[in-house]
């Protein structure tokens, strides 16, 4: 792509000077020299002034018994920024926000584990079903 069709604002948005496209993605390098995308920097959380990625978190809470599907978002705190908020689709209804953050304990550092867990019964996503983190932001943000 050489750039955006008459929309020098857009272009300087999305190239570098030197021409390189930003795509947002964050990528690091693997023990074996190879780029790992890990997750998208509109999604990133900073909390703190440290660097959190919602995918990390997905995959822990992902992996409870208990839970179906989920998503994590950034959401503002007047202590650290922000913090990780988790949206949970429960696969066994017992399941507790408790759980859900003892749980994250267990496998995560503390500043990474969800402050908010709120339950749902399904959660926003595309046609091909990938869940609609931004849809979950802005409703945070309208409700704000």
């Amino acid at each position: 792509m050489q750039g955006y069709w008459n929309n020098e604002v857009a272009n300087a948005a999305a190239f570098t000077g030197f021409g390189f496209f930003r795509t947002g993605d964050i990528g690091v390098f693997t023990e074996d020299g190879f780029v790992k995308i890990v997750d998208r920097k509109k999604d990133m959380i900073l909390v703190s002034g440290f660097n959190v990625y919602p995918n990390e978190i997905e995959e822990v809470i992902a992996s409870h018994p208990g839970v179906l599907e989920c998503a994590v978002i950034g959401v503002q705190d007047a202590k650290s920024g922000e913090a990780v908020k988790a949206f949970v689709v429960k696969k066994d209804p017992n399941l507790s926000a408790d759980d859900v953050i003892k749980y994250c304990g267990t496998q995560l550092t503390a500043y990474k584990v969800p402050k908010q867990i709120e339950f749902r019964t399904d959660l926003p996503k595309t046609n091909v079903g990938k869940i609609l983190r931004r849809e979950l932001r802005d409703e945070k943000k309208a409700a704000a």
